[in-house]
């Protein structure tokens, strides 16, 4: 107790006082920042050594001879005189404006200054007091921000060209043309950063069939990339080899088992079939693998065309897939979807369902597939921010004659 006594004695005695006596004109010349007091026509009439130190001149360059704007450059003497200085006169303070002042070599010295008008006992202006700041570690600090952000925005920028790329490699170039038919396809991606796991394809099999698949993979990214583009190819190959296509769902099914599984099983749904033309009608066959069923828009009405019994695609070893023939007369268009249109959100809240878009595209028959993928497309602009994952879209009809139809 006497020791820590006899320590706040010392700390409170002569010798610690004699530091606190420093002269008020000393601590005005020697302050950590400048400052300048100025007539109402801004000729310097006192400024401090911080301040004659920053910029390199002597005092007698300055009281008398000098104006604030004339230690401003261009730009900064512009925007004094006709921002800064009126509205000085109005309010009377200013803080914290940015400016840069040149110093005797030619320099820039960045600073923030802030102003404050006098007045005397009879409330007329007499003089204009300013303190400044140093601000150029706070100008190294923005540009190195603003460094960063533009490293961060081309990098994204970079992100978004491989992903583009990626996801057009993983979509066909064109559609096949099937003879007697209008058919049409759209992607919306979810995001500009990331590559989806959704795809879709329509290409001829034989002389007079033509095999269309559209399927939706789990995940997203380079992971899911990898399972789409196998997914497509054996999709493809197996359509070639085997007219079923149960057939070619559970050859894809024992690819994807096969290659993934333990801790990162990878599977997908996927809606399969073909197309067989004759005459003014055609033969459509589905099978499906645990995906969103296919809409039928008709004249007589539209309706869903369930697969009861298909499984995810690669999720178990012996999965078991369905398929169903329906017959397409003219004015009659199949749609196919993935469920980034019937899971997004309407007014950011309610989730789109199947039953909605069976009843929003009842009103269009008969009608084509361009007109459908059209009309989805508008719905999915509508729902904005509410479209949280990939969209897939891939419809084919049966023209009316006389080919009026859009």
């Amino acid at each position: 107790m006497c020791e820590a006594g006899a320590s706040d004695r010392e700390n409170t005695g002569p010798a610690f006082s004699a530091l606190l006596e420093d002269s008020a004109e000393d601590l005005y010349e020697n302050a950590p920042c400048g400052y300048f007091s100025t007539l109402l026509d801004g000729t310097i009439a006192k400024i401090n050594g911080t301040l004659l130190a920053w910029l390199g001149h002597e005092r007698d360059e300055i009281v008398g001879r000098r104006r604030f704007s004339d230690l401003l450059t261009v730009g900064g003497r512009l925007y004094h005189e006709t921002h800064f200085a009126p509205l000085l006169r109005m309010q009377g303070e200013l803080g914290g404006v940015a400016f840069e002042m040149k110093t005797a070599g030619g320099a820039r010295l960045p600073v923030l200054v802030t102003s404050t008008v006098k007045t005397g006992s009879d409330g007329e202006a007499q003089l204009i007091r300013t303190t400044v700041f140093d601000a150029s570690d706070r100008r190294a600090y923005e540009q190195e921000l603003l460094r960063t952000r533009d490293e961060a925005e081309r990098e994204r920028d970079r992100v978004q060209r491989l992903a583009r790329t990626l996801q057009q490699t993983l979509l066909p170039p064109a559609l096949a043309e099937v003879p007697g038919m209008r058919v049409a396809a759209y992607y919306h991606p979810a995001s500009a950063d990331q590559v989806g796991g959704d795809f879709y394809d329509l290409f001829p099999v034989t002389g007079d069939t033509w095999g269309f698949f559209l399927g939706d993979v789990s995940g997203k990214g380079a992971a899911a990339a990898v399972v789409t583009s196998l997914a497509r190819y054996t999709l493809r190959a197996a359509a070639v080899h085997d007219p079923d296509p149960t057939v070619a769902l559970g050859t894809l099914n024992t690819v994807l088992n096969r290659q993934f599984h333990g801790t990162d099983p990878r599977y997908c749904t996927v809606i399969h079939g073909r197309i067989r033309p004759h005459g003014d009608s055609a033969t459509v066959t589905l099978a499906g693998g645990g995906h969103p069923p296919a809409l039928l828009i008709r004249a007589g009405g539209t309706t869903f065309l369930p697969l009861p019994g298909g499984q995810l695609v690669g999720a178990l070893p012996g999965a078991r897939f369905a398929a169903v023939d329906v017959r397409l007369e003219p004015g009659d268009t199949v749609l196919l979807y993935t469920d980034g249109l019937t899971e997004a959100r309407t007014r950011g809240r309610t989730r789109y369902s199947e039953e909605q878009l069976r009843d929003d595209l009842t009103g269009l028959a008969p009608t084509t597939a361009p007109a459908v993928v059209e009309a989805v497309t508008a719905l999915l602009a509508g729902f904005g921010d509410g479209v949280e994952d990939d969209t897939a879209l891939l419809a084919f009809s049966i023209p009316l004659p006389g080919g009026d139809q859009p």
